[in-house]
């Protein structure tokens, strides 16, 4: 298990015919398995009309692995071509402590990709759409690390969505994303989520019809998604209050 990729979970890089990959390993104090819970995050992603990393469980040793395929790097004939990428937390000018928190935000990073993307609107409007999922999974690890832009020839892009991983807070009335949503702060329901809209590009009623649209996605479809890509009965229930929560809702 390697140590030089970052982030909590013990990771490696490793190599196929198809390219490179990010192996993401189970950890003993892991609550669920959390290769096939995430492996089925990125799925239900992109369900809900999200641009997410390909990714594939396999077993080693014994053990569950989730394989995420590197988007950074392009395979060629002559090895490795090498894509421009640039997290949100360079993106923003913050640091990754608390006393930089207040630059944490979804609605200062939409203003940013409207002046570095040259497809303004796709990029806010993507990022209007994951913001809303983080919420209705109730992904708290939203930091900046875990948003990016990319470029593979001169323009920038959001990098395809990547870590996305449910929590299960004892609250039901209210939860709180790592990055600022809209008037309200970080707090992830709704009405915060589309209180801000302009900012994304998007007018109020096309950001209602998305929120509204995925919550019915993320609530009727988490749970097949889940046990088809191999999460267990018991695992489910662990994570059944991470989805759509009733705070959340549209109408409250």
């Amino acid at each position: 298990m390697g140590t030089s990729m970052g982030g909590a979970r013990p990771k490696a890089v490793v190599e196929d015919e198809h390219g490179l990959w990010i192996a993401k390993f189970n950890r003993p104090d892991d609550a669920w398995n959390s290769a096939r819970v995430e492996h089925a995050m990125l799925i239900l992603a992109r369900a809900c009309g999200l641009a997410s990393a390909e990714s594939r469980v396999v077993s080693a040793a014994g053990r569950d692995v989730l394989l995420v395929k590197r988007f950074d790097r392009e395979k060629v004939e002559a090895g490795y071509r090498r894509a421009r990428m640039v997290r949100a937390l360079t993106l923003l000018r913050a640091e990754d402590t608390d006393q930089s928190r207040d630059r944490w935000s979804y609605v200062r990073l939409a203003e940013t990709l409207r002046r570095a993307c040259a497809e303004a609107r796709q990029n806010t409007v993507e990022l209007f759409r994951r913001m809303s999922f983080n919420a209705l999974i109730s992904n708290t690890d939203d930091h900046p690390r875990n948003h990016a832009v990319i470029a593979h020839a001169a323009e920038w892009h959001l990098s395809p969505a990547y870590d996305l991983t449910p929590s299960t807070p004892v609250s039901l009335e209210r939860r709180a994303l790592a990055m600022v949503c809209g008037d309200a702060g970080r707090d992830a329901h709704a009405a915060n989520l589309l209180s801000q809209s302009a900012r994304f590009l998007l007018d109020a009623h096309e950001a209602r019809e998305i929120v509204v649209a995925m919550e019915a996605r993320v609530r009727a479809s988490w749970y097949a998604t889940a046990r088809a890509a191999g999460v267990s009965e018991r695992d489910c229930e662990r994570i059944a209050t991470a989805f759509a929560y009733p705070g959340f809702s549209v109408g409250q």
